[in-house]
C-alpha cells in the first residue's frame, strides 16, 4: 500500500511532465519542418510574402494551442531594409559624351546619391596604409579634394589569399579611403588581369542601408580608356606598370566627368510572431525563441555560400528546425494541467539572417517588462544531431550561476554529449538579450556542409535526434521556471588575438549594433568583459563616431577601420555618450 501511495503521488506530481514530453514527437517535428522548408515558401526571405506565409503558419499553430497572442494579434511589426534599387536619374558624361547605364557604367550598391561635376585623378589601387616596414600611399603627392578619383579594382596580389593587401582591397575600403581624402566621387575600373570579361557590378542584395556620402560608379575599361585618351594612358598598361614596380602611379587627368548616382533604398514590413502561456506569477517571463527567416533564392550578398547560384535555400535546419521545436514546446507547455509559475513567451523572430533584426527590435521595443525576463532560450539549427557522435552545443552556460546545476542535472541521462560554452555572445538571437544582461542559453547541433546552401533540406533532418533534444530543452525550461530570479553573470571573454580571421588582426571586444540605419556613428550593443573596450572605458549604448580621427558612420566603416589596426596599437576612439562627446584611449 505504501508503495502504491508513493507511486500515485509521483504520478500526480510528475506525471504531467512525462506526458507533456511524450507529446513532442518526431512526426510532428517533421510536419512543421516539411511545410516551413518546402519550395512553396521559397526560402522565407525576410520581408517577402513567402516569409509572411511562414509567419501565418506559426500564428495559426499558436492559436491552435490557445496561446495568448501578444502585439497585434500575435504579430510585432517592424520595417527592414532589404536592398537597393536603381533610381531614374543615373547618368555619366565625359567632356560632353554620354555613357550608357548597364553597358558603360553601373552604380555600386553602397554609393551615395548626388551629382558631381569635376576633374579626375587616377590614384592606382587607391591605397593608403602601412604594415610594419611596408607602406603604400597612392594619395601622397596628389590632391584629390573635390575631384573624382579613378581607382583600379583588386590589388597587385589578387590571386593570393594571405596578401598584405587583403584588408585594403575591397571597393568599400577604397571608397572609405578616398572619402577620407576629400574625394567628391569614385570611379572604379577592373584591369584585364582582375576581370578579363570586364563585367560591370550589379546591385546585389545589401543587408542594410549603409551608403557612402559620395557617388561610387563602376565604369568599363572602354569607358575608362576614353577618359584617359587625351593623357595617352591605357588602364591595362598602367595596371601592369604598378604591379611590376609596386609603386604608386598617380596623376591628374584633364577631362571633366559629370555624373549622377541615384539609388532608392527598399524597405519591407516584416514581423516577429509572439504567443504566451500565462503562469501563476504574471510578473516574470522566460523567452523561448527561434528565427524563421532564411536566404530566399540566395545570390550575391545574401549570405549564401554559393553566391553565384540562384536557387531556393529551404533552410530546413536553419532554422525551420528551431521553429518546429518551439512550436512543439508551446503545444506541450500549453497542455499541462499545471502551468509553470512564470509566463512563457514563444517568439519566432524575423530578420535574423540580415543582422539579428527581429530580436534587436523586440528587446528595444519589449512587449513586457524586460527587467522581469528570467532567461532567453534560443533554438537555432537543432535538427542535425550526428548519429555517430551525437553532441549538443549549449552556448551561454555561464551566463547565470544557476545554469550549471540545471544543465548538469541531465548530463548522464541524455543520448547525446553536451558541449558547453559559457559566453552568451554568438551570431544568433540570444546575443540581443545577453547584451541586456539577461541570462541566455543557445542550443545548436553544429554546422554542416549544407549550411547556407541550397541543399539544407527536410530529408536530411534527424527527427528522432531533434525529438530528444526538444524534450531535453522542455525539462531545462521547466527547471528554470521554478526560479523567480537568476543570477546574471557577464562572462569574461577568451583572448581572441590568435584567431586567424582573414583581414582582421585585432578585436575591440564589443557587439556592434547592426540594426540601426543611422549614418552618424555605430552604436555599441554590448561590451565583452575583459576585452580592450571594457578596459578602455567603452560602455554599452556608446556611439563610436571615429577611430584615430577617421570617421565611422556605420558598422561597415567600423569593420574597415578595425582591419587597418594591429595588436598592441593604442587607438583614440571618439564616442557620443548621452549626447556628449568624449575620446577614449584603448590599447588593442
Amino acid at each position: 500500500m505504501k508503495n502504491f501511495v508513493l507511486t500515485s503521488l509521483l504520478i500526480i506530481l510528475f506525471g504531467y511532465t512525462a506526458h507533456a514530453q511524450a507529446g513532442i514527437t518526431a512526426d510532428e517535428l517533421k510536419n512543421h519542418i516539411s511545410f516551413l522548408a518546402s519550395d512553396e515558401l521559397k526560402g522565407r526571405k525576410t520581408g517577402t510574402a513567402d516569409a509572411d506565409k511562414a509567419a501565418d503558419y506559426i500564428r495559426k499553430e499558436y492559436k491552435k494551442y490557445q496561446l495568448q497572442l501578444l502585439g497585434e494579434d500575435g504579430f510585432q511589426y517592424f520595417n527592414v531594409t532589404t536592398g537597393v534599387e536603381l533610381g531614374d536619374k543615373n547618368t555619366l558624361t565625359v567632356d560632353g559624351k554620354n555613357f550608357v547605364l548597364g553597358s558603360d557604367f553601373s552604380v555600386l550598391p553602397f554609393s551615395g546619391n548626388g551629382t558631381v561635376s569635376a576633374n579626375v585623378v587616377f590614384v592606382g589601387y587607391g591605397f593608403d596604409f602601412k604594415v610594419d616596414t611596408f607602406s603604400w600611399n597612392d594619395y601622397e603627392k596628389i590632391d584629390v579634394k573635390g575631384k573624382w578619383v579613378l581607382i583600379l579594382r583588386g590589388d597587385p596580389e589578387y590571386d593570393k589569399n594571405e596578401s598584405l593587401f587583403v584588408p585594403y582591397s575591397s571597393d568599400r575600403a577604397k571608397t572609405l579611403t578616398a572619402q577620407d581624402r576629400g574625394a567628391a566621387g569614385v570611379l572604379f575600373v577592373a584591369p584585364e588581369n582582375i576581370d578579363k570579361e570586364d563585367k560591370l557590378s550589379t546591385l546585389k542584395t545589401d543587408k542594410r542601408a549603409a551608403q557612402m556620402k559620395i557617388p561610387v560608379l563602376h565604369i568599363s575599361r572602354q569607358a575608362a580608356n576614353i577618359l584617359l585618351s587625351k593623357s595617352g594612358f591605357n588602364i591595362d598598361l598602367m595596371a601592369a606598370e604598378i604591379n611590376l614596380s609596386r609603386k604608386p602611379f598617380s596623376h591628374n587627368i584633364t577631362q571633366t566627368v559629370t555624373a549622377t548616382s541615384h539609388l532608392n533604398i527598399t524597405k519591407m514590413k516584416t514581423q516577429n510572431v509572439i504567443g504566451m502561456t500565462q503562469g501563476s506569477d504574471n510578473n516574470y517571463f522566460i523567452i523561448i525563441g527561434a528565427h524563421y527567416d532564411h536566404l530566399g533564392f540566395g545570390g550575391p550578398g545574401s549570405g549564401s555560400r554559393m553566391p553565384d547560384t540562384i536557387a531556393i535555400h529551404n533552410g530546413a535546419d536553419d532554422n525551420a528546425s528551431g521553429v518546429a521545436s518551439i512550436l512543439e514546446l508551446a503545444e506541450d507547455f500549453s497542455q499541462r494541467k499545471t502551468l509553470p509559475a512564470v509566463n512563457l513567451i514563444f517568439i519566432a523572430f524575423s530578420g535574423e539572417e540580415i543582422g539579428l533584426l527581429g530580436s534587436a527590435f523586440f528587446i528595444n521595443n519589449p512587449l513586457v517588462d524586460k527587467k522581469k525576463i528570467l532567461a532567453m532560450i534560443n533554438l537555432d539549427m537543432v535538427g542535425r544531431l550526428d548519429t555517430q557522435a551525437p553532441s549538443l552545443s549549449i552556448i551561454g552556460s555561464g551566463t547565470a550561476v544557476e545554469f550549471d546545476k540545471i544543465l548538469s542535472k541531465y548530463q548522464e541521462k541524455e543520448p547525446f554529449k553536451m558541449v558547453y560554452s559559457p559566453s552568451g555572445f554568438g551570431a544568433s538571437d540570444q546575443a540581443s538579450f545577453y547584451g541586456e544582461n539577461i541570462p541566455v542559453l543557445f542550443f545548436n547541433t553544429g554546422g554542416h556542409d549544407d549550411y547556407h546552401m541550397p541543399f539544407d533540406d527536410t530529408e536530411k533532418i534527424n527527427f528522432k535526434g531533434q525529438q530528444e533534444i526538444t524534450r531535453y530543452i522542455f525539462r531545462v525550461v521547466d527547471d528554470i521556471s521554478k526560479y523567480k530570479q537568476l543570477t546574471f553573470v557577464q562572462v569574461e571573454e577568451p583572448d581572441q588575438s590568435k584567431r586567424n580571421v582573414r583581414g582582421f588582426k585585432v578585436t575591440l571586444g564589443i557587439m556592434p549594433n547592426t540594426s540601426s540605419e543611422s549614418t552618424e556613428g555605430m552604436k555599441v550593443d554590448a561590451v565583452r568583459k575583459g576585452g580592450p573596450a571594457e578596459k578602455g572605458g567603452l560602455m554599452k549604448n556608446d556611439v563610436i563616431t571615429a577611430i584615430n580621427g577617421k570617421s565611422i558612420a556605420n558598422v561597415y566603416d567600423y569593420m574597415q577601420r578595425l582591419a587597418e589596426l594591429k595588436q598592441g596599437d593604442v587607438i583614440l576612439v571618439d564616442i557620443l555618450r548621452d549626447g556628449k562627446k568624449n575620446v577614449l584611449t584603448i590599447q588593442l
